[in-house]
């Protein structure tokens, strides 16, 4: 960045294997020689630097006290977030769906089970008119936890007695593939679909998955933008400066609301027609409207002065 802004990116934790070589050479990249990886577990002093961004923080689901202690630290500090500490903590437990769900966001049919049972998943079964259910905790990611429950499986040893998120197993994911949409300080850049290996229901690089780079359909970017907008009526958040939106289509073809990505998602920017430049405008747009608000408060003190 023309201006050496100092930034930060927050990594896995040490112990967590998973390849980001990818994405960090794309931060490189866009962001500038001044650009610094911490992992999120030890980042150490963060205050002298002019952005952090949480964007490889993979792995938080494995320690969420850390995690939440992490953001705050973050928020009680001050520090300059992208984005803000207190859309992490929302986005961090999928409870947000209830409520995108509330405020007229079409998603995936949720429920949330304090303390999941055999009954608690014959009862979802019924609610759900779905004799396949996805059953995953409601903080997660990298599918960590997430099984795919059959008619006549039963409920796996490790889910019993968690709190979990239930959801229909819907086909489109398989069929037409999982839609991820892109944007940055609010605009579109780019869009994808990734699909799961045959025989299975994961779409993660890892399980098999693979994506593909597509032309948004107008009904995705509609689903993405009420999104979005919802999520900053809720939050009061305005526009961020990156999030990835991810749905599929139901029985009906209509795209319902998956997950909304706003910590740490895979930003996939090699797909993206600019190869980055409209997310590393975003981030410099934050830098300076950060900037913005410290020169304006240190002005009002000096005039009460």
């Amino acid at each position: 960045m023309p201006d050496m802004s100092k930034i930060a990116i927050l990594t896995p934790a040490p112990d967590y294997w998973e390849n980001w070589s990818l994405p960090k050479a794309h931060y490189e990249r866009l962001l500038g020689p001044d650009l610094e990886f911490r992992p999120w577990t030890q980042p150490s002093e963060l205050s002298g630097f002019d952005l952090v961004l949480p964007l490889l923080t993979w792995g938080y689901q494995r320690d969420v006290p850390g995690w939440f202690a992490l953001l705050d630290h973050l928020e009680a500090e001050g520090l300059p977030m992208a984005n803000p500490a207190k859309v992490l903590r929302w986005n961090s437990d999928k409870a947000y769906l209830a409520e995108l769900s509330a405020a007229g966001v079409a998603t995936v049919p949720t429920l949330i089970r304090e303390s999941m049972s055999d009954a608690a998943l014959v009862s979802a079964r019924e609610i759900l008119e779905s004799p396949r259910l996805v059953v995953k905790p409601p903080i997660s990611g990298g599918a960590d936890g997430t099984y795919l429950i059959g008619p006549s499986d039963p409920l796996p040893a490790e889910a019993v007695g968690q709190r979990m998120l239930v959801q229909p197993y819907l086909p489109a994911i398989a069929e037409d593939g999982e839609y991820s949409l892109f944007y940055f300080g609010g605009h579109f850049s780019h869009a994808i679909s990734k699909h799961p290996a045959d025989g299975d229901f994961r779409v993660q690089e890892q399980f098999g998955g693979v994506e593909r780079g597509i032309d948004a359909p107008d009904d995705a970017k509609a689903m993405a933008e009420a999104a979005l907008a919802a999520t900053d009526k809720l939050l009061d958040c305005g526009p961020l400066t990156y999030a990835r939106i991810d749905m599929v289509r139901d029985s009906e073809g209509k795209f319902r609301l998956m997950e909304l990505e706003l910590i740490e998602p895979s930003l996939f920017l090699h797909f993206a027609p600019d190869e980055g430049s409209l997310f590393a405008d975003a981030v410099r747009e934050q830098i300076s409207a950060i900037r913005c608000r410290r020169l304006n408060s240190k002005s009002a003190q000096d005039y009460n002065l």
